[in-house]
């Protein structure tokens, strides 16, 4: 062959060469870099014909490699044991003969003249190309959408499983050629070589596939069974602890195909993140009680299951990473610490969630869960998120309208029991209590609760009334409270007791020395009058409705001055004075005037009174009525011995506010009633019908308005008491008419026997106006009655303008009545309003434009 032929050869290969396949780009020799590269790389000044040879032989042995290490365009086949690898030899691992180590040698050698030529290009780096033969084509097109259709098919349990499954036969099959044949030509081993195809093909294999459903399934399969392993779920069935080692087996898995490191760490953490949160809520949610100590087992739990889990998990991502970043997944001591910490702090989130349900039931022995809180509310941060949560919880469940005020201050007064105990300072207790100081502030009946529960029965509490009987327990127990704090209490320097307020207390924030419940709830008022004015009221109802015992009485007044001084409270101590006085006074008078029952064979009705100083009573009902003529001449007796007992000084009766034991004989039965004196009245009146009339007596409602000098309501509310004690019974064919039972129905004596529709409908009748008129009536004339009696005296100022001057608008009435009426009108536009709109609707007055006048 001529130097023509052989240079022409090297270009054109003969025909018995052309068969061999080659690379798709032919490097060009002596300009070969990185890419990118400025830098001037040695030019081989070689022979044309060496040039030729070389390529020729590059290309030969390329295309022997690569053949050697291509794969088959078809799915991975199963691998269940060593059979199914022996099956693997022949189509996916090939025989290598002597000249495919030769080629392989030649690409890959340090030695060989092909490689050193080529080491910078990475188009002729054998490594390169095969990342993208497994990864990029075999991988995606064949491996990949096996794995997607099996997450579509399965659930957490066993895709997770299979995924591994997956991943290893990928890994087994791509990386053994590379392993027997290829690494062992490399320096060392080809041990960078090895790492860096591992790698990027584990990074491949990872990444090529949805990551947040991965994510997810690994979460739900490492949650369902860390639950089983930890005892969430499983009842504490032992058994579940033989499954530690086989999910420890599946992390090492995980780690051996690249789905291990810091991406398995952040979800091994996030996961057992929530193990902790639904442990914690599942184990000590509604355990409130005191004797649980549920800190202390939360951190045993944290350091002897929780922690060594986490380092049976962590234990098998150690393995393969370098001394000094082992570190990053050690646990130590200190970690058991920081995990016992976010337990308590999970805990105390779980403890305000039911911060409201714990207050609600704190009579039951909740106390614990306020001990949780304690270790919760260290920071800043946590009592801040504690007192908003709580007042969330206070607006949405318990400061409604449809809450009853007895309800609410209970609430209170518990929250004041918890919040002391949780912070002695009283800071958290002055956030959360504003929202319902202000909401118990603006109810009308707030301080009537208030002062009637401090004089309610302790001992009898199965009776439901609108009072907290607690209070007049927590009154009795208070005996050491001094008087009320003064406003300039931190301005005392000889307190050597004296500490600086709380860094996150308010601008506004008191400190008291004294938190107790009684003392919380009178702060409720803007001032003490409004509380003493109530507690006036109250005690004067019990002197007049009691007997002749006021030890409690006594002892509340007592206790009250302590807190308010004895000069707020110097009309209660007269008031008292005077029932006890009266007892005395009553005793002489009726023995000087000889209105004792004793001796005589028909005693008379027996008088006793009370005699009150009015000037230090609150406004009493004054109501007059005609009394039965043997009532009325004991009165007259009884006030000329007391005018012969206390000389100038005159009784005036206030007949409303007597009350009468009455006996009652009828012809089949006796009735026995204590009941107010016009109602007694009422019922006097049905007596002294002429003898030998059989028939019962009967009256009619203007009959008794007239012969008693009583008003209608009166009257009407004493025949509605008496139906209801089946006394009365109207009449079926005259309206407003009564007359005496003097024999009851079959019906009422015996209820289950059958009646009448009649005697049916009279017996619930009767049923209604005892239920209705069953509580007493007020001695104490409310502040509604007393506005409406001086509104009455105003209406005739009004009428007297709007006479005179016409019809006026509401704000020029007002002005006039300011200017007109001695002392000055106390009332506003609203009350007056109220007023005017009432008489509006009784015809007396209309509106034109904005302006009354009188209708004509």
């Amino acid at each position: 062959m001529t130097a023509v032929d052989r240079t022409f050869a090297a270009v054109f290969p003969p025909p018995n060469e052309a068969s061999i396949p080659t690379p798709v780009a032919t490097p060009v020799l002596g300009s070969a870099g990185f890419e990118g590269s400025t830098e001037a790389q040695p030019v081989i000044d070689w022979d044309l014909k060496d040039i030729a040879a070389e390529q020729i032989q590059w290309e030969r042995a390329w295309h022997t490699a690569t053949a050697f290490l291509s794969l088959p365009n078809e799915q991975l086949p199963p691998i269940n044991d060593r059979n199914d690898l022996n099956r693997l030899h022949g189509k996916w691992w090939k025989k290598c003969t002597p000249d495919i180590v030769a080629a392989l040698r030649y690409v890959v050698s340090p030695d060989s003249q092909g490689a050193r030529l080529r080491r910078d290009q990475k188009q002729h780096n054998l490594a390169q190309w095969y990342f993208e033969e497994a990864g990029l084509r075999h991988f995606v097109q064949y491996v990949r959408p096996q794995i997607l259709q099996l997450f579509e098919e399965q659930d957490a349990k066993y895709s997770v499983g299979n995924l591994v499954v997956y991943l290893e036969r990928a890994h087994t099959v791509y990386l053994h050629n590379l392993k027997e044949y290829v690494y062992p030509l490399y320096p060392n081993g080809g041990e960078e070589e090895n790492k860096w195809i591992t790698s990027n093909l584990s990074g491949l294999l990872t990444y090529s596939l949805p990551q947040r459903k991965i994510n997810h399934e690994l979460s739900e399969f490492f949650r369902i069974h860390a639950e089983a392993i930890l005892d969430i779920r499983s009842n504490g069935n032992n058994a579940e602890q033989k499954k530690i080692p086989s999910v420890r087996r599946l992390v090492t898995r995980l780690q051996d195909v690249g789905m291990g490191g810091s991406r398995l760490q952040k979800i091994l953490a996030k996961v057992m993140s929530g193990i902790l949160s639904t442990y914690i809520r599942q184990t000590y949610a509604g355990q409130w009680e005191s004797h649980l100590n549920v800190t202390a087992k939360l951190r045993y739990w944290v350091e002897n299951r929780f922690a060594r889990y986490i380092v049976e998990m962590l234990a098998p991502l150690n393995t393969g990473i370098r001394p000094q970043s082992r570190s990053e997944t050690e646990i130590t001591l200190l970690d058991v610490e920081k995990w016992q910490e976010i337990a308590i702090n999970q805990l105390g989130h779980l403890r305000t969630e039911e911060l409201f349900n714990v207050i609600v039931e704190w009579e039951n022995d909740s106390k614990g869960a306020m001990e949780d809180l304690k270790r919760y509310v260290m920071t800043t941060a946590a009592r801040t998120h504690l007192t908003n949560s709580f007042c969330d919880a206070l607006n949405r469940r318990l400061l409604q309208p449809g809450a009853a005020t007895t309800e609410i201050l209970q609430v209170y007064i518990s929250i004041i029991r918890a919040f002391s105990l949780l912070d002695p300072k009283g800071v958290l207790l002055d956030r959360v209590g504003r929202p319902i100081r202000r909401y118990l502030r603006d109810r009308d009946d707030t301080v009537v609760i208030v002062v009637s529960s401090l004089l309610a029965d302790v001992e009898n509490t199965s009776i439901k009334t609108d009072t907290l009987p607690e209070l007049a327990a927590e009154m009795q127990n208070s005996t050491n409270i001094g008087a009320q704090e003064n406003d300039d209490a931190d301005l005392d320097f000889d307190d050597m007791e004296w500490m600086p307020d709380p860094v996150d207390a308010g601008p506004d924030y008191k400190k008291s020395k004294h938190l107790d419940v009684i003392g919380s709830l009178i702060s409720l008022f803007e001032t003490k009058d409004i509380f003493v004015k109530e507690f006036q009221k109250v005690l004067g109802e019990r002197l007049l409705k009691q007997g002749q015992e006021f030890d409690k009485e006594i002892r509340v007044l007592e206790l009250l001055k302590l807190r308010f001084g004895e000069a707020s409270l110097q009309a209660c101590e007269v008031m008292l004075r005077d029932v006890l006085d009266s007892r005395r006074v009553d005793f002489v008078i009726r023995k000087d005037q000889n209105l004792a029952m004793a001796g005589k064979q028909y005693p008379e009705p027996e008088l006793h009174s009370r005699i009150l100083s009015h000037l230090f009573w609150p406004s009493l009902h004054s109501e007059d009525f005609s009394l039965p003529p043997e009532i009325s001449v004991l009165q007259n007796r009884y006030a000329a011995g007391f005018e012969t007992l206390k000389q100038s000084r005159k009784l005036t009766w206030l007949n409303a506010l007597g009350q009468v034991t009455v006996h009652l004989d009828l012809e089949d039965r006796t009735v026995t009633e204590s009941v107010q004196t016009w109602q007694a009245s009422v019922i006097y009146a049905f007596q002294g019908e002429e003898s030998g009339n059989a028939r019962p007596a009967m009256k009619t409602v203007t009959e008794l308005m007239s012969s008693l000098s009583m008003s209608e309501s009166f009257v009407r509310n004493a025949l509605t008491f008496w139906v209801g004690k089946l006394v009365l019974r109207p009449s079926s064919s005259l309206p407003d008419t009564y007359h005496v039972l003097e024999i009851l129905p079959q019906s009422a004596l015996h209820p289950c026997s059958s009646s009448s529709g009649m005697q049916s409908n009279f017996l619930t009748a009767a049923a209604a106006a005892d239920a209705a008129t069953s509580a007493p009536a007020a001695a104490v004339r409310s502040e509604e009655d007393i506005a409406q009696e001086k509104m009455e005296v105003f209406w005739q100022f009004v009428v007297g303008m709007l006479t005179n001057q016409g019809a006026m608008p509401l704000t020029r009435i007002v002005m006039m009545l300011k200017v007109v009426v001695p002392g000055g009108f106390p009332f506003g536009n609203e009350e007056l309003k109220s007023f005017l709109e009432g008489r509006v609707r009784e015809g007396k007055l209309e509106v034109v434009g904005g302006q009354y006048k009188i209708r004509t």
